[in-house]
């Protein structure tokens, strides 16, 4: 098969990560990076032996695909623009900051029949594709997100760079529609909410407390989820994941009549896994594992929740 043409939009944190793990695909030629910052474009791609650019125009008509992974207040115009030229798009997530750029980006994409990926990453951890043989109609879920202070992350808010992750996971497992939102934060030490926490009651009863911060002394990331007869357990920092259910059999459990099971989830590089997928997907034109749709989806109960803590009842 030939090689897919990738270029890299953003030599920033990210970035960087992106043309790493794209360098050392055999399917992949990686062409360029770009970077409005020359010195930064120039030091990563004399690296891996590649073009820098500080115009991402550079780029149209050399590459078939792009990690676009720039600040999101400018998601929408840089890959809208590549859309424009036939080219498709990994977009870092959110995929946007409102949902009408989100459809539009979407209709484009539908209009030539190019891929949009959203980068969720955490839909390739591991832990997370395991649950999917054990997590059947979630009753409850808890979860929380916490980070120390990076001034590099404060463009959006916390829900809009952390908290997303989680919505995005409870909306994979919760096959219902959002019925309403309590959300509360406040901004601490940038102009942006900082630290957040939303319950989300789903039409079939579920219900979701999810909680972000961005000036935590720690990182954390952790989620639970309770079903009829199972209790399962997420330490993503520690690579931990329990499951605790119903069997009358067991003995020697401290719970009467309940299992615990510590899984042993294989340790795997999700961003190379993303990007892998990214990459299959525009090869044999197919559908991404996580769509824009899925991530305009994620974006519209973020914006619910920002909506919500700007404008309490």
């Amino acid at each position: 098969m030939k090689k897919l043409r990738v270029g890299v939009i953003g030599t920033g944190y990210l970035g960087k990560f992106h043309t790493e793990k794209y360098a050392g695909m055999d399917e992949v030629e990686l062409v360029g990076v770009v970077d409005i910052e020359k010195e930064k474009a120039e030091d990563i791609a004399a690296t891996f032996g590649i073009s820098a650019h500080t115009n991402y125009k550079n780029l149209f008509g050399k590459v078939d695909a792009v990690s676009i992974v720039v600040p999101t207040p400018i998601h929408f115009a840089v890959s809208k623009d590549f859309l424009e030229n036939d080219i498709n798009v990994l977009i870092e997530k959110p995929i946007t900051t409102t949902i009408e750029e989100a459809d539009e980006l979407i209709k484009i994409a539908e209009s030539k029949g190019l891929i949009i990926q959203v980068g969720h990453l955490e839909r390739f951890n591991p832990a997370i594709i395991a649950l999917h043989n054990i997590v059947k109609n979630p009753r409850f879920i808890e979860s929380h997100r916490l980070s120390i202070y990076n001034e590099r992350c404060i463009d959006v808010s916390v829900v809009l760079d952390l908290m997303i992750h989680d919505i995005d996971i409870i909306l994979t497992f919760v096959s219902s529609h959002i019925k309403t939102i309590h959300a509360a934060g406040i901004p601490v030490v940038s102009k942006h909410v900082d630290i957040a926490n939303a319950r989300l009651e789903f039409e079939n009863g579920c219900v979701a407390n999810v909680t972000a911060s961005r000036i935590s002394t720690k990182n954390e990331r952790k989620i639970r989820l309770f079903q009829r007869d199972a209790y399962v357990s997420v330490d993503f920092t520690n690579h931990e994941t329990t499951v605790i259910s119903r069997n009358k059999k067991s003995s020697n459990s401290p719970i009467p009549g309940m299992e615990i099971k510590q899984l042993c989830v294989t340790k795997k590089d999700a961003l190379k896994e993303e990007l892998k997928s990214f990459v299959k997907s525009v090869q044999n034109h197919t559908s991404p594992k996580v769509t824009g749709q899925m991530g305009r989806d994620a974006l519209k109960t973020a914006l619910s929740i920002m909506k919500q803590i700007k404008s309490p009842l």
